[in-house]
Formats: C-alpha cells, structure tokens, sequence
C-alpha cells in the first residue's frame, strides 16, 4: 500500500488512561498537572484534559473492562511520558504530593511513579 493513499495521519492526537474512577482521577491528574479548570466528564465515563500536545483522556473504559469488579486493567509497563526541564524538582513536586514513587531519579534523566488507579507513568527531561 502507498503511503500517499492512506487516510491515517502520522500524528498521536491522545491518549487514552484507564481509571475507575473518573471524577477521583480527574481531581488528581488536575492537580498535579495544574490544571485550574475543571474539564467536564462526558457519557458519564471520560474526561478529556486540556495538554500541551497529545490530549490525556481519562476513561472509566466501559466497553474494555471497566464493568469488571476491578475495573479496567492498568498499565503496567510506562505507556508514554510526560516532560520536563527539571527532573529534581519534578520528584520532589511528587515526592510533596504523596505520588507513589516508584523509582528513584534514573541515569539523571528520568523517575516512574504511579497514578492512584496503579498505572505505571514516567517523567522525562
């Protein structure tokens, strides 16, 4: 198939973050990421942030486990990254916030940690 006739961009427009709880999810990712407005939670499960670049969409994921009693299944391996100038400041901002830290500053570069839900997300400088 060529390139040229393909309908689908070469562009990540987002990103979708199983939670379990949307409004809970929507509170934390709004405070850490100082995000004053509270966006709004549409068809009851998903809630859209407002991000530079790719979107972050927090869902509930009905159709894809989230009616399971543990809700839908968490990353469990960092699925993307979220950026940053300054890695110690970044740590220690989610060190202050009670993030669970799952690594500590690697190769001076990056740290994992864990959103309340338990997926598995990186910051990168």
């Amino acid at each position: 198939m060529s390139t040229s006739t393909n309908p689908i961009k070469n562009r990540i427009c987002g990103t979708f973050m199983p939670v379990r709880d949307i409004e809970r999810a929507r509170d934390w990712y709004c405070k850490i990421f100082g995000i004053s407005e509270t966006p709004e939670i549409m068809s009851g499960h998903l809630c859209l942030l407002p991000m530079q670049g790719a979107g972050l969409i927090l869902d509930t994921m009905p159709m894809w486990g989230g009616k399971e009693p543990d809700g839908p299944p968490t990353y469990q391996t960092p699925a993307f990254m979220f950026a940053t100038d300054d890695i110690e400041s970044s740590y220690q901002f989610m060190k202050n916030n009670g993030v669970e830290l799952v690594t500590g500053i690697e190769n001076g570069h990056w740290f994992a940690f864990r959103d309340p839900d338990g997926n598995l997300l990186m910051v990168c400088k």
